[in-house]
């Protein structure tokens, strides 16, 4: 059978990305909302793949359900709290190819998975690179000039010891509950992985 595929962060479900899915063998399995905000295109891809499961933090389903429309009629399968983040599974296949825990005490409800097989974290809005140079790299225009992207390195930059960020995630992300964000910033760094695929940056 195709392995089963799954989607973290959905883009916009254009023809050309259907396309890839349906080069990777067409077998999604699992639509992942990562957290709070990255969540806008899962409806149409819950549409075009209604077998997938949809999986997303506690508190998404609801956000939606106020949203009204398409939005509020996506089912999610998994929904992942802090309360069940130890003891909740996906599926079979999915736990044994992935670790995952939910960051709490971050404002946005972190989701943070690690592939095994590849040994790669993939985070949402956990931690930033700047400037954005990838992500901006079909508009022709250079991120990586002006007082802006100078002022988003220093304060989201990874090079050095990376002070900016950081600080921004002890001062600011975790203020709400320091104890649960090293808990799971504990449990992610046990994890055996080598690379991160962010949402944001490079």
């Amino acid at each position: 059978s195709t392995r089963a595929l799954a989607v973290f962060s959905p883009v916009p479900l254009t023809p050309e990305v259907k396309q890839k899915i349906a080069d990777k063998g067409g077998n999604l399995q699992y639509i992942i909302a990562p957290d709070m905000e990255h969540h806008i295109s899962i409806t149409p891809w819950s549409k075009a793949y209604p077998n997938a499961k949809v999986i997303g933090p506690g508190g998404l389903p609801e956000k939606r359900q106020k949203s009204g429309g398409e939005d509020a009629q996506v089912p999610f399968s998994t929904v992942i709290t802090k309360d069940n983040k130890h003891n909740i599974s996906i599926s079979p296949d999915f736990d044994a190819d992935f670790e995952f825990e939910l960051v709490d005490a971050h404002p946005n409800q972190e989701l943070v998975f690690c592939y095994k097989p590849d040994k790669t974290l993939i985070e949402a809005d956990l931690m930033f690179t700047g400037p954005p140079n990838e992500q901006y790299s079909r508009t022709g225009e250079n991120v990586s000039k002006g007082w802006m992207s100078w002022l988003v390195k220093k304060i989201q930059g990874t090079e050095g010891e990376a002070l900016g960020q950081k600080r921004m995630l002890w001062y600011a992300f975790s203020a709400k509950d320091r104890s649960s964000f090293n808990q799971s910033v504990r449990r992610i760094n046990s994890w055996d992985f080598n690379r991160i695929i962010p949402c944001h940056g490079d």
